[in-house]
């Protein structure tokens, strides 16, 4: 089954290569982009259940011996990811695709999207394949290169703003990581990770700390961890709500899988283990203090983003094959669960007209779908029992128990205090937008006015929306407002006053959500191809095996 491996990374650039010359085309477009993420579902699955019977699965790309060509592997890790990022991608695509019908995106469509989108993935794909650190650098480029055009679609002061300190923070990563490669190179004279492995244990410590220290750098910055997260709070939650989805659901997860590669396959021994431990507990208890603070739903959830990548440092920091199955496990639930709490603040935002806590109220009882959809995955993310985010936090818990020593209790009761302050800001969340009766606006002035993207249906002879100040316009399935967070709220003393919302939107959301449901059923599953996951990780024979059989040259 190796045959399958380049399929990932080559189906969603074939597919980008059809869309862009479909690009006059826009319901090609949409089958187009539409069959490759579900082709590269079908293959990701088949790919994780091979390497979960057989063992990673390698290829040698043109044929070339390693280490002078490309190697792609598909271990347990790597597969595990591809399946979670192709699903989520293609939910988030069909939510971006019901966007743009509801919004009359397909009289108007901007061409570049589904390409661009494609990119993303194959950029992400490469990255999880990637048997060297250069191809790994550029499978972060390419994400990085489609990210920056999603980020500013629409082309809005804010959005380009925010595009611009993601650019700059992104190629300062870019940087330090190709200094790293180039030293790495230097030094050992490979940049193939199996060969890897065997070649920088031989370097003096003190070398081998400082190409270390600056893949960890690199990395850090693409995971956004405390202290190098400030970007992503005021980056993310200006873009479309689909676009804000797919990156906070993998973007800085592709760094966390980095950083899991490296220190488990390249530098064994926990050398930075204190270091990663300080930096998981502040990334937690910073994110989380910041996202208590926010009064927008997008921010609150950019700044619980950051906080719960210390969960994932944690189980990395700890470096025992239990710290990293449990990593791993919530790797998994935060990329579901962190998408679908996203693309339902789009219907929130779309519903009541803002993502403003102020101007929000009475959700609840004007869309109790939607409460549902965002009420779920909420209390998952908070780690309330007995969903995927409660056994993912006891897994990490527990791990550190059982390590055990003053720091990794710091960090223990820290989890801790965060998961209670998670639930907090959640709550918050659900009281003020879904709980409270009616918006203040609503209340103190009189019934508020209904936002252009919410009003009434207009008759089936109209064909194009109406145009106000806070009325929307559709880019390729991407609702671009007028006004960023500035839609007066929805008056939410008649559920009737506003068009239903659309099908695709609430349909895209609904699987993600019951994705997330089945990380709590499939949970032992899950954990068992963790475990084994974990376990390959720490021993690093099998990884390096498949790439170099044993008895050959190294």
């Amino acid at each position: 089954m190796s045959f399958l491996v380049p399929l990932p990374v080559i189906v969603p650039l074939l597919g980008a290569g059809i869309t862009l010359v479909l690009a006059r085309h826009p319901r090609a477009q949409r089958t187009t982009s539409v069959a490759a993420l579900t082709v590269t579902f079908g293959v990701a699955l088949a790919l994780l259940i091979t390497a979960h019977i057989e063992g990673p699965q390698v290829v040698r790309v043109g044929g070339w011996p390693v280490p002078l060509g490309i190697v792609l592997v598909a271990d347990q890790l790597a597969t595990l990811m591809l399946v979670v990022s192709t699903a989520v991608t293609l939910c988030v695509l069909l939510y971006s695709i019901g966007e743009g019908r509801a919004d009359g995106r397909e009289s108007t469509p901007v061409a570049i999207y589904h390409p661009t989108y494609l990119i993303l993935t194959a950029g992400v794909t490469n990255a999880f394949l990637s048997g060297d650190l250069f191809n790994l650098y550029v499978g972060f480029e390419i994400l990085l290169g489609a990210s920056y055009v999603l980020l500013t679609l629409g082309g809005t002061e804010v959005r380009i703003r925010a595009g611009t300190t993601y650019v700059v923070v992104s190629i300062l990563s870019s940087v330090i990581f190709l200094t790293a490669i180039g030293l790495v190179y230097a030094a050992t004279g490979t940049v193939n990770l199996a060969q890897l492995a065997d070649r920088l244990d031989g370097l003096p410590d003190d070398l081998r700390l400082v190409l270390q220290l600056m893949l960890l750098l690199a990395f850090g910055i693409k995971a956004a961890v405390f202290p190098l997260s400030a970007w992503l709070p005021d980056s993310y939650p200006t873009a479309p709500a689909p676009v804000t989805a797919v990156f906070a659901g993998l973007l800085t997860k592709v760094g966390v899988y980095a950083i899991i590669r490296t220190e488990t396959l390249l530098f064994p021994g926990g050398r930075t283990r204190d270091l990663l431990l300080v930096v998981a507990l502040l990334t937690m208890v910073v994110g989380i203090l910041g996202a208590v603070a926010q009064s927008d739903i997008k921010r609150l959830l950019s700044f619980t983003l950051v906080s719960h990548i210390g969960y994932m440092l944690f189980g990395i920091a700890l470096g025992t094959a239990a710290g990293l199955a449990a990593a791993i496990f919530y790797v998994v639930h935060h990329i579901t669960v962190q998408t679908t709490l996203f693309l339902a603040t789009g219907l929130v935002e779309r519903r009541g007209g803002s993502t403003n806590l102020e101007r929000l109220g009475g959700l609840a009882r004007a869309a109790p779908l939607l409460a549902a959809l965002f009420f779920l995955p909420a209390l998952n993310l908070a780690g309330i029992p007995p969903f995927s985010g409660f056994l993912g936090k006891l897994g990490l818990l527990q791990a550190g128990v059982a390590d055990g020593g003053p720091l990794v209790w710091a960090v223990v009761a820290g989890a801790v205090l965060t998961s209670l302050l998670t639930l907090y800001t959640v709550t918050r969340v659900w009281n003020l937008a879904f709980w409270r009766k009616t918006a203040p606006q609503a209340t103190a002035g009189g019934p508020a006015t209904v936002p252009a993207t919410a009003a009434a249906p207009a008759p089936a002879a109209a064909t194009q929306p109406a145009t106000t100040p806070s009325a929307t316009r559709a880019v390729s399935g991407v609702r671009v407002p007028s006004t960023d967070s500035a839609s007066t709220p929805l008056a939410a003393d008649g559920p009737g006053s506003v068009e239903p919302m659309p099908p695709l939107l609430v349909g895209a959301t609904t699987a993600l959500v019951l994705l997330g449901l089945a990380l709590t059923v499939l949970a032992g599953p899950l954990f068992q191809i963790g475990t084994e996951a974990a376990a390959n990780l720490v021993s690093r024979t099998p990884y390096v095996d498949a790439v170099f059989p044993p008895g050959g040259a190294r």
